[in-house]
């Protein structure tokens, strides 16, 4: 999972767990996660690019944002 690319589907940020769609190549398809932010920062808002940073299974994510 840590590398894995994706998008917010439900605002990240501080004091929120949002949500993230992965693209899981094994599984040949999107999946959901509930997401956290990796590292403090901006809000993340529906639609930006993430990468998936740790992974704690079975369904959670810390993600930063892909970009500047």
């Amino acid at each position: 999972m840590i590398g894995s690319t994706g998008r917010v589907t439900g605002a990240v940020g501080a004091g929120l767990v949002g949500e993230v769609m992965v693209h899981v190549p094994q599984r040949r398809g999107a999946e959901a996660f509930l997401a956290y932010l990796a590292v403090p920062g901006d809000r993340l808002v529906v639609g930006t690019p993430v990468v998936v940073i740790e992974y704690h299974p079975p369904r959670t994510v810390y993600v930063a944002p892909i970009g500047p």
